[in-house]
Parts: C-alpha cells; sequence; structure tokens
C-alpha cells in the first residue's frame, strides 16, 4: 500500500456496477464545468467506462487540453481535486516514442461524499491521449474479452496485495499487449 498525503492508494477491483456509466458521465460533467474552455474535451476512460468491466470503484476521467502548464489549481482544487506529481504515461512496449510524447497531469479526488476520480489532463493529439480512447473503445466493441481481462485485474489485485505500484507494473505490458491488437482494430475499421 502506498500512503500518499491523507489518502492510501491500494487495489480493489469491483464487479462491474450498472451505475458507473451514469455516475461516469455526470463526473465528466462536473469536470468540464470546472474547466470550462481549458479543456478541449472531457471523456469518461478506463474500466469503469467499459459495460461488463470489473474495475477499481474509481472513475478515470481524461481532460484534454492544450496546454498542460495552465493554471488548472483554481478550477480543480475548487472541485476537491489534489495534484500529484506524476507527469508521464507509460509508454508502450516496442513504440519507441520519446517519453516526452507522453506527458500529462494527474490529479485525484477522494474523500467523504464524492466520487473517487482519477483525473488524466492529456494533451489534445498526443498518443497517450489517443491510447486512453482507443483502449476503452476497442473493449466496448469486443465485449468478448471483457470476462478475461477483467479476471486478469481481479487475480492481479489479490496477487499483489493490494499495491498499487505493483498492480500498476504487472498490468502495464498487458495494456500494451491489448493496444497492439486494439491498433489493428483500429486500422481495420477507420476508428480514430
Amino acid at each position: 500500500m502506498v500512503i500518499r498525503g491523507e489518502w492510501v492508494a491500494s487495489v480493489l477491483v469491483d464487479a462491474y456496477d450498472v451505475g458507473w456509466v451514469r455516475r461516469g458521465e455526470a463526473v465528466v460533467r462536473e469536470v468540464a464545468g470546472g474547466l470550462g474552455s481549458l479543456a478541449v474535451r472531457v471523456e469518461h476512460i478506463g474500466s469503469t467506462a467499459v459495460p461488463g468491466m470489473a474495475a477499481k470503484p474509481v472513475f478515470d476521467v481524461q481532460a484534454s487540453v492544450l496546454d498542460l502548464d495552465v493554471a488548472f489549481d483554481g478550477p480543480l482544487t475548487g472541485l476537491g481535486f489534489e495534484r500529484l506529481p506524476y507527469q508521464h504515461d507509460h509508454v508502450p512496449a516496442g513504440c519507441g516514442d520519446s517519453p516526452a510524447l507522453w506527458v500529462k497531469r494527474f490529479w485525484l479526488r477522494r474523500g467523504d461524499g464524492v466520487e473517487p476520480v482519477n483525473l488524466h489532463l492529456r494533451l489534445a493529439g498526443s498518443p497517450n491521449e489517443r491510447l486512453a480512447l482507443l483502449f476503452r473503445d476497442w473493449f466496448r466493441a469486443h465485449p468478448a474479452a471483457v470476462p478475461a481481462y477483467a479476471a486478469f485485474k481481479s487475480v492481479l489485485a489479490v496477487a499483489v496485495d493490494g499495491d498499487l505500484d505493483a498492480y500498476t507494473e504487472v498490468k502495464d505490458p498487458v495494456v500494451d499487449l491489448v493496444a497492439v491488437v486494439a491498433e489493428e482494430w483500429a486500422a481495420a475499421t477507420g476508428w480514430g
């Protein structure tokens, strides 16, 4: 378990909750309203955005922005978010991109009476912005793959005894494998 500030980062994977879609949409509206014109778009991403997917009961939201150095502190702290020091996403194995292309800003919200949110601010048009959307959309288009990935995450959460860093380290190469297949699907279907 990793302790950061006043919250404890751990992994708990829950069975799919049909309310996640509605609640995720509400979080997106809230974040979009708070960021206003600072965000090009705001979207519900991650496992809670995929029908049938077991997930950590935390909403991953992506805000696509034109400049990561804008002062987001005011609007986001006003919504109860805290900025964490993470400034880069994992670059998929074999990708060859410079890590400088995979920059982001990461905010989270936890607490009583609010939806728990991981907020990823990524540059509009960046490869990490695209991958988050592709990953979500590929699983939505391939529901037969959802149970296997969900089972993997559930087993992994138990195997790492809730350690978020270990969970992420083991999960990243599996995401890389999904990304290879998803990229082929994107090319074949014209997804964009």
